[in-house]
């Protein structure tokens, strides 16, 4: 049974760049995806960022989805530590041999698609 994030329903409006999109789809990209959905920052970023993933063709396969709660004040789910997670949203991408190769943490100059699509494109 694979785990969701209702955040990670896509926003049915947003305007995606084919750029981006082309980037976020490339061949062997898979992502992985910290959120919460109590989280104000996850709700405003991840709808749109899910609509990327989407308008790049992205399968859900190639999406896991890791719920982070807030229990006493301290945020916990499952890989944060593995994968040092401190801030969400946290989006990382791992290329077809299964490394990191970029990761958006919390927040940026732009949106989480656009920053990754940049971040690949330099990569």
């Amino acid at each position: 049974m694979s785990t969701t994030l209702s955040t990670m329903d896509p926003d049915a409006g947003a305007e995606i760049e084919p750029d981006t999109a082309a980037a976020l789809g490339a061949d062997g990209l898979t992502y992985k995806v910290w959120g919460g959905d109590w989280c104000p920052d996850c709700t405003q970023q991840l709808p749109q960022f899910a609509a990327a993933l989407g308008a790049a063709g992205v399968p859900a396969d190639r999406i896991e989805q890791f719920p982070v709660e807030k229990v006493d004040g301290e945020k916990q789910g499952p890989g944060m530590t593995e994968y040092g997670v401190e801030y969400i949203p946290t989006v990382i991408v791992f290329d077809a041999d299964g490394d990191e190769v970029t990761r958006f943490v919390e927040s940026a100059d732009t949106d989480i698609a656009t920053f990754l699509a940049r971040e690949l494109a330099d990569g």
